[in-house]
């Protein structure tokens, strides 16, 4: 999948390393432009569109739970945040606003580029469908759109739970084991984190079902992964709970 020409949006108020960073992205053929705050972050996502936004969580107006809370009102551009704290919560609360992928630092070149290209892969690969899917009368999913209309009313998906909906429906009626849907929504590093698949499955059944913990959608196939109802064919798996 080709890279080059890519806009990377870096965000953080320590001029050295973002020097660091753009030297090391436009070695690899990407195009950067800077931030140093987060109402500047949040000015250049509405002029310059990147394709990718580095987004460090200290910084000196807004944090970067902040800046990524605004963002998400307006932009469903990939965020990969930065920080120096290893706090597991930190890591989740940034999931839980949006962000993409999380990197402590300090971090190598090779482990950046890595990561950014990891992330652009798995939202380029998600080609949009050009029509609302009806599951029944209660559940349609806008995958273009990125919302789940649930008995008439719109809720939007934050980027992980539309990429992980994305593929679950697409596999309709077939179970997906646990490493498959991590490789496919995080990438492979990501593989053994079952946890992390388990917390988003909670998120869509909050959603999506009428009882998230009788689920009628997204069953679980215990100890091997989860699989969507199989609508087309009027289908319907044993139940069950993460």
């Amino acid at each position: 999948m080709e890279f080059k020409g890519k806009l990377i949006l870096v965000v953080d108020d320590e001029k050295k390393l973002v020097d660091f960073i753009r030297m090391n992205l436009e070695l690899e053929g990407f195009r950067v432009s800077e931030a140093y705050t987060g109402m500047e972050a949040l000015e250049k996502v509405r002029k310059e569109l990147p394709d990718l936004v580095l987004l460090d969580v200290m910084l000196p107006d807004l944090d970067g739970f902040e800046v990524l809370e605004y963002l998400r009102e307006f932009s469903q551009v990939p965020v990969i945040m930065l920080t120096v704290r290893k706090d597991e919560e930190d890591k989740i609360r940034g999931l839980e606003l949006g962000a993409d992928d999380y990197i402590t630092k300090p971090f190598s070149p090779r482990e950046l580029v890595s990561r950014i290209k990891a992330v652009l892969r798995r939202v380029l690969a998600i080609v949009p469908a050009s029509e609302a899917v009806k599951i029944d009368d209660d559940l349609t999913i806008d995958f273009r759109n990125r919302e789940v209309i649930v008995r008439g009313q719109k809720i939007k998906l934050r980027p992980t739970e539309h990429r992980l909906l994305y593929h679950l429906v697409n596999n309709a009626g077939w179970v997906m084991p646990h490493d498959m849907l991590l490789s496919k929504v995080w990438g492979r590093e990501y593989r053994d984190d079952v946890n992390l698949l388990r917390l988003y499955i909670n998120y869509l059944r909050q959603k999506i079902e009428p009882d998230p913990s009788n689920p009628r959608y997204i069953l679980t196939e215990k100890g091997v992964g989860y699989k969507f109802v199989d609508f087309r064919r009027g289908k319907e798996g044993a139940q069950g709970s993460p």
